[in-house]
């Protein structure tokens, strides 16, 4: 008996986050078979941020939850199929398809858009997961400004940390940098940073560990740390972890999809990576400003990319 042939989708997008949900909306208003597999949360890092107030569109803001659902169902009210599913693997087949390993099932796709985003490394301490998006965040352009006049800390001392602690003093009173070795930020920074230093805005904590976030009555209040061998406590409104991002791409360490040396989705500028047909948008892509507003218009990019590649093959 004659075995049926596989159904091969048009796209297959791996993440349903903002910028894979915008592309979506694109494809499948142009009739192109769409499914969108995720393996946690519809929204990405989106949907856990409590108050997004710098997305276009939104002159008093909107909770992340908010707008990730209003994304979702924009692209399933043109035809959008999403399932939830973990991605293991992507191979190129010899007629030029895909396969995708989807919870160790084959999914074959004439294009695939890889869309996982990044995850912030978290300190691990306590009070860190409970007051999440409540006085600990993990991006300063998108949370400082809810801080003025506040005292703040940043835990890191990379280029991010120092970058975002000084555009912080923008919003904050005073700003604890709390860095558990020592500076590891380029001399230019380094530099720059000490000028804060110099008029009081920052005060440097180094060889320091951050051992707990605290709160009174649910608001955070303070961050016990470890320096010079003695544990206290510091005072502060908010704490922002900038320590560095995970990119979600481990399933794609024995593909043929290039990545950066921090393990970023390399592209060109069509959004298209080192495997042919294979695009990837949003913070999962190597050089990304890791904004929600950027990643829908990778989106939008990355999904014309695919109609166009769709067409000439």
């Amino acid at each position: 008996m004659p075995t049926s042939k596989p159904v091969v989708r048009d796209v297959v997008m791996i993440g349903a986050g903002p910028s894979a949900l915008t592309a979506a909306i694109y494809t499948t208003r142009e009739d192109i078979d769409t499914v969108l597999y995720e393996k946690a949360v519809i929204g990405g890092l989106a949907a856990t941020t409590d108050w997004v107030d710098n997305y276009p569109g939104f002159s008093e803001g909107i909770e992340g939850m908010r707008l990730a659902k209003q994304l979702e169902m924009q692209a399933e009210r043109f035809g959008a199929h999403i399932e939830f599913g973990d991605a293991s693997a992507i191979t190129l087949n010899k007629d030029g398809t895909k396969t995708v390993l989807i919870d160790g099932e084959p999914v074959f796709a004439k294009t695939v858009l890889i869309a996982t985003g990044s995850d912030y490394k978290r300190l691990g301490v306590p009070g860190e997961k409970e007051f999440y998006a409540r006085g600990v965040h993990y991006c300063a352009t998108c949370d400082g400004a809810f801080y003025r006049e506040k005292r703040l800390a940043v835990v890191g001392g990379g280029n991010s940390a120092v970058q975002e602690a000084m555009f912080l003093t923008k919003f904050s009173a005073h700003i604890d940098l709390l860095v558990r070795s020592t500076i590891k930020a380029s001399d230019v920074l380094q530099h720059e940073l000490q000028k804060f230093v110099d008029e009081g805005k920052i005060s440097i904590h180094l060889q320091t560990d951050t051992k707990e976030i605290t709160a009174t009555d649910g608001k955070v209040d303070g961050v016990i740390i470890k320096e010079d061998g003695e544990e206290k406590k510091l005072f502060v409104d908010g704490v922002f972890v900038l320590i560095g991002l995970l990119p979600n791409t481990e399933f794609l360490k024995t593909s043929d999809v290039e990545l950066d040396e921090i393990g970023l989705v390399k592209t060109d500028l069509k959004l298209e990576t080192s495997m042919p047909g294979v695009f990837a948008s949003g913070d999962v892509r190597s050089g990304a400003t890791m904004q929600i507003a950027s990643a829908v218009g990778e989106g939008a990019s990355a999904a014309l990319s695919i109609r166009q590649h769709l067409e000439q093959h």
